[in-house]
């Protein structure tokens, strides 16, 4: 966790002490403490929490943990769970624009398009409500005026999938500054879709 938070920063994905962090364990979830520098985290700082909101450690847990705690609860799939303030989908995010089918790859969000939740208050159950209705079907979403989660099954897969919706919402950024990019159509993205079941499995081979 510790590791990947740094990687968030200096990978550009976030910046300073925003965003969070968190990885399913038996009884509940690890989470990022609130308000530190990923650069001073040990071990020990992160934040055991259960279910119900009550946590275990020294430092308090990150504001967003209802988020957290209620994708982890609702998504048994899923084990690991990003938020960050990344520059271009926070950007899209204030817009309140989500990503279309402007390019293949956003299926790998898990659908047509990456949608954007509606506003509510930092660390709010409101918030996390939205969200929640934001991901139904997908695997990320942009959150208004505020930035963006991944999930994974690992912590590892919500990180990768965080480069390639900040990536997408880069592009999907630089391609509105020349105008409005055509969109794939709907049979194109369900076909997209269906390949990403298998794309990138190498075939078993003797010898």
């Amino acid at each position: 966790m510790i590791a990947t938070g740094r990687r968030m920063n200096a990978t550009g994905l976030n910046q300073g002490t925003s965003g969070n962090l968190s990885v399913r364990v038996e009884g509940g979830f690890l989470l990022t403490p609130t308000g530190m520098d990923y650069d001073t985290l040990v071990p020990g700082d992160m934040v055991r929490m259960r279910m119900d909101g009550s946590y275990e450690g020294h430092r308090e847990p990150s504001s967003e943990w209802r988020i957290h705690r209620d994708i982890l609860a609702t998504r048994p799939e899923v084990g690991g769970v990003l938020h960050a303030h990344s520059m271009f989908s926070t950007s899209l995010a204030c817009l309140r624009r989500p990503i279309p089918a402007f390019h293949y790859m956003v299926t790998r969000a898990g659908g047509e398009d990456i949608r954007c939740s509606d506003y509510a208050t930092f660390g709010t159950e409101e918030l996390s409500r939205h969200v929640l209705v934001a991901l139904e079907g997908r695997l990320a979403c942009l959150m208004a005026n505020h930035g963006m989660v991944a999930l994974g099954a690992t912590l590892a897969g919500a990180f990768k999938l965080a480069v390639e919706v900040e990536t997408l919402a880069a592009m999907y950024w630089r391609a509105l500054q020349v105008g409005e990019p055509v969109l794939l159509e709907p049979e194109e993205m369900r076909r997209v879709l269906e390949k990403f079941k298998t794309y990138g499995q190498q075939p078993a081979r003797g010898g």
